[in-house]
């Protein structure tokens, strides 16, 4: 008889080695792969511009909410025979005098840190507030379409045609008493169809997703296909235009109130600061240049927020 030993130690598998190169070709078990968000916000803590910002906007905040913790100082008290157009005194800082006087002997450091209080309440109120009216707007008229999608893309055309400024001067010119709130109304009356078109566009484009479908085809109700499957997946590009567009209205607040028809004293504002320092820029520069360069950062700020948020949530930004 043939001797079958060695066939049979030939034809024997051996047992795997755990601890062998072969068995660990296939490497470590991938981890849970992250969301959305969750990789911008990994993006967004490595980004320089988007740190420099947040630390400018959280000040800014707390200047807004709490600004007797940066002086004891009245942004009302006025003493023309004292300190009429008095020049800063840059070694007293964080003091009355530290950067002068305006024309009315009002200290221009007091008025500068209670004047943020009025640019961030505008800004942050109108942005949430054009971004809930533009999305729902927006919601409806992409997932229905028809006539509906017809109506509400015309009447978001008529609005948008509307030179926001002018529009806002037509308004304003209206109201004898023009306090912070009416400010808000009339920008929250012109600036949402941008926000409505955004999330307009991402509806469109969501609605034909197999999930959407296979929730339709289940039976969900509109409000929950709408709620619970389009607007997690269309809000990334509207929070994008929103933050963004931030700053464009603390300029546009401080734009109408240099103009006049915008926020009035005894409101204290950065653009009614300007205003009145407006005749001032040979006499005593710095009563215009210091709420002016305000202004300036606090919309820097903002901007460099939007943009380090549009490149976090954007792959086509990677």
């Amino acid at each position: 008889m043939p001797d079958t030993t060695a066939l049979t130690k030939s034809t024997d598998v051996p047992a795997a080695d755990a601890s062998t190169p072969a068995a660990t070709d296939s490497g470590p078990a991938p981890g849970k792969p992250r969301s959305l968000w969750s990789d911008a916000w990994h993006d967004l803590r490595r980004n320089p511009l988007f740190l420099i910002s947040m630390v400018l906007i959280l000040l800014l905040t707390i200047m807004a909410i709490f600004p007797g913790l940066f002086t004891s100082a009245s942004p009302r008290d006025a003493d023309l025979a004292k300190h009429y157009l008095q020049h800063p005194n840059w070694g007293n800082f964080f003091a009355p005098d530290w950067l002068g006087y305006d024309v009315q002997g009002r200290s221009i450091y007091a008025r500068l840190i209670y004047g943020a209080r009025a640019s961030i309440t505008v800004g942050v109120v109108v942005t949430v507030s054009v971004t809930i009216l533009g999305l729902v707007i927006g919601m409806i008229a992409g997932y229905f379409g028809g006539w509906i999608d017809t109506i509400l893309s015309r009447v978001t055309d008529v609005f948008f045609g509307v030179p926001f400024i002018v529009g806002a001067m037509v308004i304003l010119t209206t109201f004898e008493e023009r306090s912070v709130w009416v400010v808000i109304l009339s920008m929250v009356f012109l600036g949402w169809t941008q926000i409505a078109r955004v999330a307009r566009g991402s509806v469109i484009t969501i609605k034909q997703a197999d999930y959407v479908v296979a929730a339709k085809a289940l039976g969900a109700s509109t409000t929950r296909i709408l709620t619970r499957h389009i607007l997690p997946n269309a809000i990334a590009p509207v929070i994008v235009v929103a933050t963004i567009a931030l700053g464009g209205y603390i300029a546009a607040e401080a734009t109408l109130s240099f103009l006049g028809i915008g926020l009035a004293e005894p409101t204290v504002s950065w653009g009614i600061d300007v205003s009145s320092a407006k005749d001032q820029l040979r006499n005593a520069p710095y009563v215009l240049i210091i709420p002016s360069v305000m202004v300036s950062v606090t919309v820097l700020s903002f901007l460099m927020f939007g943009d380090a948020v549009r490149n976090a949530l954007d792959p086509k930004m990677r």
